[in-house]
């Protein structure tokens, strides 16, 4: 008996779903390639589903694109970003102490909140591990309390002040000298950090080769159809340092770069992507 086969046009980046269906080969316009590959690939544009006779069931095709070998442009991003908005010159700050504490100041607030808080610790003489820690937890309150959860946050300052002297003798050369993955377990070990903040911490203090992801990498790379919209937030950190190994450099404007494209375009309502300098790479990963 003659095998039924039904034909589709795949974009590179489609995932065929299987599961539940028995076995499928799918032949692309050169070769057949067994189940456990069946996945469209630039090379093979067009594609020929074919179900095992014996159960006649036709295949799902799921739009998803997180997979190993399909990875969204964003070499061609970047350069797109960096020739609309020019190099962003981030992060603000004068020490690298004060690095750390805006990572964590600006945690669930705006820059301006943060650069007010900031101001004051620096009004006061606190912007210094020695001077956090020995303030008093309610005058820290205080001065920080243009940030918002003024008090989570002078716990948080003061729980790294007390980490870094405790591990550290105090010394940022130091906590900067210690290898990346290892100091990085370590940051996340200390009260108030997550992961955003740690890489925060390591990327723009000490210049570890490290991708910080934030609230506007996961909503860019989710609206152009590359990620779900749970990706795991080291999943995402994953696909930045796997395509620029080891480039601080390019990890700290592309960083900056999508937080400046998510805060002018890429806004939570109403974006504006007709507008935005990536508006033209919205349907590729879809």
């Amino acid at each position: 008996m003659a095998r039924e086969t039904t034909a589709l046009w795949l974009n590179y980046n489609t995932v065929l779903d299987f599961s539940g269906y028995g076995d499928y080969v799918v032949d692309s316009m050169t070769a057949s390639v067994p189940r456990s590959a069946a996945q469209a690939t630039p090379s093979a544009p067009q594609a020929a589903i074919r179900p095992n006779a014996s159960t006649g069931a036709a295949a799902r095709v799921s739009g998803r694109s997180a997979f190993a070998h399909v990875r969204p442009p964003l070499d061609e991003y970047f350069n797109s970003l960096l020739t609309a908005f020019g190099p962003q010159h981030w992060w603000p700050a004068k020490t690298q102490f004060e690095v750390i504490v805006g990572a964590i100041l600006t945690q669930n607030t705006s820059w301006t909140n943060v650069e007010r808080a900031i101001g004051n610790l620096r009004d006061a003489e606190l912007l210094s591990p020695v001077a956090i820690e020995a303030a008093s937890l309610q005058r820290l309150e205080r001065l920080v309390r243009p940030s918002g959860y003024f008090r989570q946050k002078a716990r948080k300052l003061k729980a790294l002040c007390a980490f870094l002297r405790a591990e550290f003798h105090g010394s940022l050369k130091r906590m900067f000298e210690t290898p990346t993955i290892l100091l990085r377990q370590k940051l996340l070990g200390i009260w108030g950090i997550g992961p955003e903040t740690a890489d925060s911490i390591l990327l723009y203090a000490g210049q570890h080769a490290v991708f910080v992801v934030d609230t506007y990498t996961k909503r860019m790379l989710t609206r152009h159809g590359w990620i779900p919209e749970k990706s795991k937030y080291d999943d995402i950190r994953w696909m930045f340092e796997k395509e620029f190994p080891g480039d601080v450099k390019r990890f700290n404007e592309f960083h900056a770069l999508i937080v400046q494209t998510g805060k002018q375009f890429c806004v939570a309502h109403d974006p504006l992507c007709e507008e935005c300098p990536l508006g033209r790479y919205l349907e590729e990963g879809r």
